[in-house]
């Protein structure tokens, strides 16, 4: 019978053994680090929906509209924000070039482009909208960093009037809205690019709002959340687990500026490749 055999690092070995050699590199080759940011006053220092809200007659929302955010949620809400910029002769260009007043959040971009391209997966996961966030980053020349961007669908109609849409519906999560479980979300996504073979080998949250406290309950002790200092997540993760029980296990590093992230995040690098906990992240918390 023949036998194949070739010289690797100066050893003869046969075809299981390269295999097994092979698939071993292969698999080392395919953990990465994941950070996973929201958008507004994350990414951005300020909330591109409400900033929009300047273009609009004495920079005021009607107080029906207010009320129609408290009953309905934020994106049926911005839906009509959206049309009453369209009935006021707003276009759809003043509406973009406003946003490109919006600054990034102190050296975020630094942050975002000083990690190593290859050994990193970046995702955006945000209640504000695809044509809001594309424009900015596109704007901001960071775009082509983002993987994956989960947010509420929106794009300008035949009569150049904004259109949003919810990201999802869902009724199992009463830590989210309805229209947008970001930890759903991420363990999704981590989910999905395990069947391809990519696994991460420590994953960071960065937020700042309520609404980032769920896909920050699903990371695991060699994880890390970040909530941003002076906003609601800092304070919501000790106040769940104190009034619900709810004790987030990933290091919880607050940050005031992009660099802030880094200084934490550049440590992971020496250790991708080791040995990951399965699964991934905790089982996804119904209350």
């Amino acid at each position: 019978m023949f036998t194949r055999v070739w010289t690797v690092y100066g050893q003869s070995i046969g075809y299981s053994p390269l295999r097994r050699l092979c698939q071993s590199y292969a698999n080392m080759a395919a953990q990465k680090v994941l950070v996973a940011l929201d958008f507004d006053h994350t990414i951005i220092d300020d909330n591109s929906d409400t900033y929009i809200v300047k273009l609009l007659p004495n920079h005021k929302v009607p107080e029906d509209l207010k009320q129609l955010y408290r009953k309905d949620g934020w994106t049926l809400y911005m839906q009509e924000i959206f049309k009453l910029l369209h009935k006021n002769d707003t276009k759809s260009s003043q509406i973009l070039n406003c946003l490109t007043e919006i600054k990034l959040t102190e050296s975020m971009k630094e942050f975002l482009t000083k990690l190593p391209r290859d050994s990193t997966e970046f995702i955006v996961i945000s209640d504000s909208n695809s044509l809001f966030i594309d424009h900015i980053l596109r704007n901001e020349g960071i775009r082509d960093l983002f993987r994956e961007i989960f947010t509420n669908p929106a794009k300008i109609d035949e009569n150049d009037c904004l259109n949003i849409e919810m990201f999802h519906y869902q009724d199992y999560c009463k830590l989210s809205t309805k229209n947008l479980c970001k930890g759903h979300i991420l363990n999704s996504y981590v989910e999905s690019r395990q069947k391809d073979n990519v696994h991460f080998s420590h994953i960071a949250y960065v937020g700042d709002g309520s609404n980032d406290f769920c896909p920050s309950l699903l990371l695991k002790e060699k994880d890390a959340v970040f909530p941003r200092s002076g906003y609601s997540l800092l304070n919501c993760i000790p106040r769940m687990e104190a009034e619900k029980g709810l004790k987030v296990e990933a290091e919880v590093c607050p940050w005031d500026n992009g660099m802030d992230i880094h200084e934490k995040v550049k440590e992971w690098y020496s250790a991708v490749n080791e040995n990951l906990p399965h699964p991934r992240l905790r089982t996804l918390i119904k209350t």
